[in-house]
């Protein structure tokens, strides 16, 4: 149980959680927790629209993440587009997308849509009437920033999902399944995880 919690820590990125975790219980985790803090320092830029410092850190942990990785970096650049974009940078916006990503647009299909429909916000001066307004939503930011963090921790050699809440929604499954078949004692209370006696 003590390793789930610390894949689970690591994985998310609660460094000081991990910390303390480890010397409580004595479980090590299985990479080193001064590679978290520049991992959440990645995730922390993309959120806050700082995609620049972002590519330059990715490149400063591991270069070969984004040249090995052609989608993650065209979205990365694509925030970086759309960050340009909800500054009112129009012109540089532009330039930016003819420049940098039109070429990946060229060699790869799924690109050039995004891209399109990227570019599609500067053609809206109200993007709340913009069909593709959701990409300037902050759930965009957080999206491309998950795909960073689980490219970072696939390339240390870590699952890019925690198993806790993995293993969590099985229970959940199994319990539901065996609930039709028979009767036996549940967890009910996923926070205690106590065992309860079947109604009889």
């Amino acid at each position: 149980m003590n390793k789930l919690v610390m894949n689970f820590l690591v994985t998310e990125g609660y460094v000081d959680a991990a910390e303390k975790f480890r010397l409580e219980s004595g479980t090590e985790p299985d990479i080193d927790l001064a590679t978290i803090t520049d991992r959440m320092a990645v995730k922390k830029a993309v959120q806050s629209g700082n995609v620049e410092d972002a590519i330059e850190k990715v490149n400063d942990l591991n270069p070969e993440i984004l040249d090995t990785n052609p989608q993650l970096f065209f979205h990365l650049q694509q925030q970086r587009l759309i960050e340009l974009i909800r500054n009112g940078k129009v012109e540089e916006a532009l330039e930016f997308a003819q420049e940098e990503l039109a070429p990946r647009g060229e060699e790869n299909q799924s690109f050039l849509e995004e891209l399109e429909k990227t570019v599609a916000l500067l053609a809206f001066e109200d993007v709340s009437n913009c069909p593709v307004g959701e990409l300037l939503d902050i759930s965009q930011r957080l999206k491309t920033a998950s795909e960073v963090n689980a490219a970072i921790l696939t390339s240390q050699s870590h699952e890019k999902d925690p198993k806790l809440p993995s293993l969590l929604k099985m229970l959940i499954w199994a319990q539901n399944q065996l609930d039709e078949k028979a009767a036996y004692p549940r967890i009910n209370d996923l926070s205690t995880a106590k065992l309860e006696d079947p109604a009889v």
